[in-house]
């Protein structure tokens, strides 16, 4: 089941389902008005929301319309409650070598910081900046949306509460990531608004791509229409549901929590590429003692993209051109 939430006037947008191939939606007010609202209610509204998506599947949900990426809001709008991890061990090793860094990294313990997650972005919404001197750059990740987790439910147990996944660019204003790494506390201006594609999924809808809390599909990463990566988002060294774990170890978690893998990076990455600029920077360095490639600038488009083994689009296209924020 693919559900998406569509622009409406207001902050949380309107709930509707989607076929799965992307090409008509069907209006789920009749279940639930909101993606927050089915959360809350998911084992009352879960058996109706896969009977209608049924129904558009087979051409006999009434009212159903032809479905417009442009007119999609992030699937949840604004949460509770996001929070990022670093579960690709992989960027952080290139980085250490790229830039001799010592990090501590307990072996075992994943990386985790809370972010901002009142204001998600629209796949194809502009993304507006302060200045390119701000090193702006963009993490393709994917990332899971659970119901309630009780504080100390194992991995198991948190897996089976993964709700929704959902692909995500998790944009980075690199000149400010040290800094405030330095201060000890969590990022503020290094990462604002994150930006999500049209389509949550029910982890089912995945097939064999969903394994072992992962998802087993090539991230396809574009810059202005070429392709700068396509790593692999199997390569998790932490499932979701370890890391759901991790995050509840002494706090309940609620309906609507939003978990990013972090950055997807795979051990081949000098041939299958990167999904941020970070890292394309820093096999650079490795490689040519210096990087290359440019931080993003205005008027530059993005577009991250799963694809299943039949070549169709999973989650839709994050299609987003990244300008001059106006003075306020």
């Amino acid at each position: 089941m693919k559900l998406a939430t569509l622009k409406n006037g207001s902050r949380d947008g309107r709930l509707v389902i989607v076929s799965r191939d992307l090409a008509h939606a069907v209006d789920a007010a009749g279940i639930a008005p909101t993606l927050q609202a089915a959360l809350d209610h998911w084992s009352r509204c879960e058996r109706a929301l896969h009977t209608l998506a049924d129904a558009l599947e087979a051409g006999t949900a009434r009212g159903a319309f032809a479905f417009d990426p442009a007119q999609a809001m992030a699937p949840l709008p604004r949460a509770h409650q996001f929070v990022d991890a670093s579960a690709f061990l992989n960027h952080g090793d290139i980085m250490e070598r790229a830039f001799n860094l010592t990090v501590k990294r307990p072996a075992g313990v994943p990386i985790l910081v809370q972010r901002q997650a009142d204001d998600f972005r629209g796949p194809c919404d502009d993304y507006p900046f302060p200045s390119e001197a701000d090193h702006c750059d963009y993490e393709g990740e994917f990332g899971v949306i659970v119901d309630d987790i009780a504080a100390g439910s194992t991995a198991a147990v948190c897996a089976r509460a993964i709700r929704l996944v959902v692909l995500l660019n998790d944009v980075s204003m690199r000149r400010f990531v040290v800094p405030e790494l330095q201060m000890g506390f969590g990022f503020i201006n290094a990462k604002p608004a994150t930006t999500f594609a049209p389509v949550a999924v029910t982890p089912d809808e995945l097939g064999p791509a969903w394994r072992d809390g992962r998802v087993d599909l090539d991230l396809r990463v574009l810059r202005n229409g070429e392709l700068v990566g396509h790593p692999n988002g199997a390569e998790m060294d932490w499932g979701f549901g370890e890391l759901l774990a991790h995050l509840a170890y002494n706090r309940d978690l609620r309906a609507g929590t939003v978990l990013g893998s972090g950055t997807v990076s795979n051990r081949r990455a000098e041939q299958v590429g990167s999904a941020c600029l970070a890292e394309v920077r820093a096999l650079e360095t490795i490689a040519q003692g210096q990087p290359a490639t440019p931080w993003l600038r205005f008027g530059e488009r993005m577009r991250f993209e799963a694809l299943d083994a039949q070549g169709r689009s999973v989650f839709g296209a994050i299609d987003q051109r990244f300008v001059a924020k106006e003075a306020a």
